[in-house]
């Protein structure tokens, strides 16, 4: 009996979209605060990790490519990557990097730097960004914003792509800094909870 899927089951369809309208328009970057507040909210919230387990499209995305196109090598990730001094030390990194983004961000909408239109890979790597239309009549900062953003989840997506291919399809999920900071969050929120 075939089992019918529920309407966020096809979540990684919304992944795969905002990767797309990124290099359409680089505007499009401001849908991926969904991704980022939600999983907080969430787990803020209800005290889970619901998010993860069922919301995540990168996690649908990963798990689809991974298991059903067969495009993981499905090797269990190495023990080190699970450990807690690198989840927290990568968290760390992931956050250090945002905060670079957001200051970067400031500093245009004070008029002390100019725009920088560019999408870094892995925060390092420019990549050519011609194709990418940006709206002429908002304001530098909200476009700073984005390209900053889309960057810091299009490394991510790298990141969990190369995983998925390395080791188990969702092995991303072991180390991704948004599961590691809702994890921690339960945990508060659940201390002295049976």
């Amino acid at each position: 009996m075939k089992k019918n899927k529920r309407w966020y089951e096809y979540l990684w369809i919304f992944s795969s979209i905002y990767l797309i309208l990124g290099f359409v328009n680089i505007l499009f970057a401001w849908l991926g605060m969904i991704c980022f507040l939600l999983p907080l909210a969430i787990s803020i919230v209800k005290g889970n990790k619901s998010y993860c387990n069922h919301y995540c499209g990168r996690g649908q995305l990963i798990d689809l490519l991974g298991n059903r196109f067969n495009l993981s090598r499905k090797k269990d990730i190495p023990p080190f990557i699970r450990s807690k001094w690198f989840r927290y030390g990568f968290l760390i990194f992931f956050l250090t990097m945002f905060s670079i983004m957001l200051y970067n961000t400031y500093l245009v909408f004070a008029g002390a730097q100019e725009l920088k239109e560019v999408v870094t890979l892995l925060w390092t790597f420019k990549l050519p960004w011609s194709w990418a239309h940006r709206v002429d009549n908002v304001h530098p900062g909200i476009s700073q914003f984005a390209f900053g953003f889309y960057s810091v989840m299009l490394t991510s997506t790298i990141l969990a792509l190369t995983t998925m291919v390395l080791f188990k399809p969702r092995s991303w999920c072991v180390y991704c800094p948004m599961g590691t900071m809702t994890q921690t969050i339960c945990k508060i929120k659940n201390k002295g909870k049976l």
